[in-house]
């Protein structure tokens, strides 16, 4: 399993999954346009994505996906009532799948298990991926209120986390926004702060887990380098010998290969039992 951020943050989100032949988008939240310069930058065709599953309605997670479906025949995946919601991105023309959270969606060589979050959008799911050939997991949860039990079961045992890692607390309620907009970010609706996720990944901690990514870090009340640090200080007395990287807004990371990740880490994911 391979996988790569094609870019997080308010102006748009996308998460590239491949396994074999199959390459699934998590959320297209760029524009038709951006998302092929993102995906070409780290050598994928638009051709060849098998499917864009889309998490929930708000822009920044759907703004390409009915112009990418309709231009390349490439099949949506989404909730009945997120399909409602989104009805203005689309002409009636694309392939529509819809899903249920708790139940398993096969993507040809994955695995995709949807689960209810926390966020103020009509239907709001995060995903975990499975490829079944490998046993490998990825968690993939941002525009996360609050951590409830049934996010934290679901994302329990994964090798990858992609987490959503918003705001610091205090450069928050230090910004210009207007107080209902602060309100409603620091809310149980709203988004993960750095100090949430930290406790969150500490919380999911295993022997499997081998690289965290924190994503959708707001431009104006959170910088990567406070996310990071946060991060790294809820795990630095554990023993974690992963990767933690930061996903920026405006190009991917890099296709990282999981399988070749934890190799890498193996014996010192052992370190903290």
């Amino acid at each position: 399993m391979r996988f790569s951020v094609l870019g997080s943050g308010s102006r748009g989100n996308a998460t590239l999954i491949a396994s074999g032949r199959t390459r699934l988008l998590v959320d297209a939240g760029f524009s038709g346009r951006e998302l092929t310069s993102r995906l070409a930058a780290i050598g994928v065709e638009p051709a060849e994505v098998s499917a864009i599953l889309v998490t929930h309605e708000h822009a920044d997670h759907t703004r390409g996906a009915g112009v990418f479906a309709r231009a390349h025949g490439t099949p949506l995946m989404m909730t009945e009532r997120t399909l409602g919601a989104c009805a203005r991105l689309l002409r009636g023309g694309e392939e529509v799948r819809t899903y249920r959270a708790g139940f398993t969606v096969e993507v040809d060589e994955l695995e995709v298990d949807p689960f209810i979050t926390v966020h103020d959008a009509v239907d709001p799911v995060a995903v975990a991926v499975r490829e079944p050939a490998s046993g490998l997991r990825l968690g993939i949860a941002t525009d996360l209120g609050r951590p409830t039990l049934q996010v934290r079961h679901a994302l329990r045992g994964c090798d990858a986390l992609i987490v959503e890692s918003n705001h610091d607390e205090s450069m928050l309620w230090a910004t210009g926004y207007p107080a209902s907009v602060k309100a409603r970010i620091a809310s149980s609706h709203g988004h993960l702060s750095n100090q949430a996720a930290a406790r969150l990944v500490y919380e999911l901690l295993s022997p499997k887990l081998t690289v965290v990514v924190l994503a959708h870090l707001s431009e104006e009340s959170n910088t990567p380098r406070l996310a990071r640090s946060t991060m790294e200080s809820a795990l630095a007395a554990t023993g974690f010998g992963g990767l933690v990287e930061v996903a920026p807004p405006d190009r991917p990371t890099p296709l990282m290969d999981l399988a070749v990740l934890r190799e890498r880490a193996g014996p010192r994911q052992l370190s903290f039992l």
